[in-house]
Parts: structure tokens; sequence; C-alpha cells
């Protein structure tokens, strides 16, 4: 999928790893803004631009989908990636994928597609007419420096190849990167050591997991309700419109907005349906359904810490690499390696 924002530059500070054996707070909820995207695709775009500096090493995360086949039958037609991996989650429905090299094929219910553009590659992704509803999330994941212009490479994974753990309170945990209970997922020797698990609890039970001091983790709710910090507030603290977090003098090209304004970030411990929470630091997470029940992506990986110099779907270092890359496409030189690595 494609993004239209404007180019940014961004650096990160080193931060100390936290102190082992503490349970993560939320420190940021995130109700993200619905977007037109590709040729016209409405989706929900839960977090990108502005929140990437708390987010590190994780770009975008898309929710698209719905009832009404016209807000998604016009897809993502061809379009360009470089410098980023693409992690596509199908939780209901079919978006049919094809590259610019003759490969191809199909993401069904239940399905993972995890694409490693590296250098560059051209494709398109375009959902198919769904009975119901068609609904998805696509994550976009950076990629460090020294594996930016690696050979492109896809790891396909059917529904049934996702290991499933069912904890003691009937809660199902499906495992696609990472491990939980000693169950490894099948995605595995990617950059930012990810873990991604789609975690779904009946009501009123618990989840909890360690977690890598020092990663980066957010949960994403995309059906029902829950706790997500046992020691915080139940509710979001509202924060004055004139309340903002500077991104850092180390920004070399200006944001449209410069600050980002806290009202539209909140802190606070539940989260519901169609929003995002970040946790701070720690090594485990403890969350709890509601009276509804809960369903969530709960999300880790390794922070880069390197600049970020992103134009579209483009992401790369500098602002001469994005150049470059823009030269690159209009000389018709962007696919630099004529084969992919593909499991799928």
């Amino acid at each position: 999928m494609s993004e239209k924002v404007r180019p940014v530059t961004r650096k990160f500070a080193e931060s100390p790893s936290p102190a082992p054996s503490a349970i993560r707070s939320v420190s940021r909820k995130f109700e993200g803004a619905e977007t037109l995207e590709g040729a016209g695709v409405r989706l929900r775009r839960m977090f990108s631009g502005n929140e990437v500096p708390l987010l590190d090493p994780f770009l975008l995360l898309d929710n698209f989908g719905s009832s009404n086949p016209a807000d998604y039958l016009a897809g993502f037609p061809w379009h360009p990636h470089r410098g980023i991996e693409t992690v596509t989650y199908m939780l209901k429905g079919r978006v049919e994928h094809q590259d610019s090299l003759g490969n191809g094929g199909t993401i069904a219910s239940g399905d993972v597609q995890w694409m490693s553009a590296g250098s560059g590659i051209l494709h398109q992704e375009m959902p198919q007419r769904t009975e119901g509803r068609l609904s998805g999330f696509q994550l976009w994941v950076n990629l460090p420096r020294r594996l930016k212009m690696e050979v492109p490479a896809y790891r396909g994974l059917h529904a049934n190849g996702i290991p499933v753990v069912r904890t003691p309170e009937g809660g199902i945990v499906k495992v696609v990167a990472g491990s939980f209970e000693g169950v490894e997922g099948p995605v595995r020797e990617i950059p930012v050591d990810p873990t991604y698990l789609d975690v779904t609890l009946p009501a009123e039970t618990g989840f909890s997991t360690r977690v890598q001091p020092g990663h980066t983790v957010f949960a994403q709710a995309f059906e029902g309700a829950g706790e997500f910090d046992p020691f915080g507030p139940s509710d979001t603290i509202p924060f004055g419109p004139s309340d903002t977090i500077p991104l850092g003098p180390s920004d070399t090209i200006p944001l449209d907005p410069p600050l980002v304004p806290r009202s539209a970030l909140g802190r606070g411990s539940s989260a519901r349906a169609g929003e995002t929470v970040l946790f701070g630091a720690g090594d485990q997470v403890q969350i709890r359904a509601g009276a509804a029940g809960l369903r969530f992506l709960l999300v880790a990986g390794k922070p880069l810490r390197e600049p970020v110099a992103w134009y579209g779907p483009i992401v790369m270092n500098t602002r001469e690499e994005i150049l470059e890359a823009e030269r690159d496409l209009e000389r018709g030189t962007f696919i630099r390696d004529k084969q992919v690595v593909s499991d799928a």
C-alpha cells in the first residue's frame, strides 16, 4: 500500500534499557484517523508520520476493510516500495498480490504476507469482493540502513501454518512472529526481532506475556475492549489544545505541523476496538478483557535508532537516498534485483 506524505527526516536519541521484571504501563493511546489511500480505499490509519519517533522501528499501521465493496475494490494499484518491510494480515476476505517480476498470489482469511521491499519492488494489492465485511491490517516495519538495499523477499504464511496456543482461561493466541508460552512463530530472522501475536480473550479473562526490555511494544484492539495497564487510570486523561510534544531540533526537514498535539495522543489504561496503545518500559505486559471480551494484536520490535527519511512508500536514511530513488523511478532503474527470495 502507498502513503501520500511529505518527506520527513528524523534522528533517534539513545535511551537506556529498562530494568527487568517490570510490568509495562500504557504511555500513549492513539485513536487513528479515517483516510483514503491507493485508488480510493477507505481505511483507518492508526499511526504514522508524527508518531514515528515514539514507535521506532514501526512506521505505519492501517486497518482496511468495509462491508461496502465500493470502499475497497479500487485497491492499491502499481506502486513502489524501498527500504521497508510490509506485513499484511487478512482477518476476513482476500487480497490479490502481484509484482512487476511476475510473482503473485492470494492473501486469504487468516493469511499473512511478510514482504521485505529491500532495494525496491513495484507491486499492486487488490482486495476482492467479499460477502459481509472485508478486513485486514498492514504494518510497515523499517529496515536498518545496512539492509535497505538487499534483495527483496517474501514470506507467505497460510492460516493453517500459524501456530495457535490456548490459554487456561480459554484465550486463543496466534503466534505469527516471536514466541508465546514456548511456541515460536514461523516468521524468523527478521532484523528488528519482532513479536506479532493475534490474541482473543473471553470476557473478564487475562493475558500476560514477557517482552524484550528495550523493545517498542504496542497493542491494537479490534474487537471488544479491555484494560491494558493494571496500574493505570481507566480513562484517557484529557490534555488541553496547547499541550504539545516537540519533535526536537534534529528534524532536518520541517514538518507540517511541526508539533504533535498531546490531545491527539492521550493516556489511559483502557482501550476499545479501533484504538492503539503504546506501552512504556518494562519486560512484561498484562491485559484484561472487559465484559464483551477482547481481541487485539500485540506487536513488538527492536528500535533501530537511525535517521528516517520518508517519502510516500519509500523510507531511507537520508534525503539524498530519497532523491536517488525518485531518479531511479524516472529512469526506469528502480528495480535493482531481477529476482526475489520467496517462500510464499
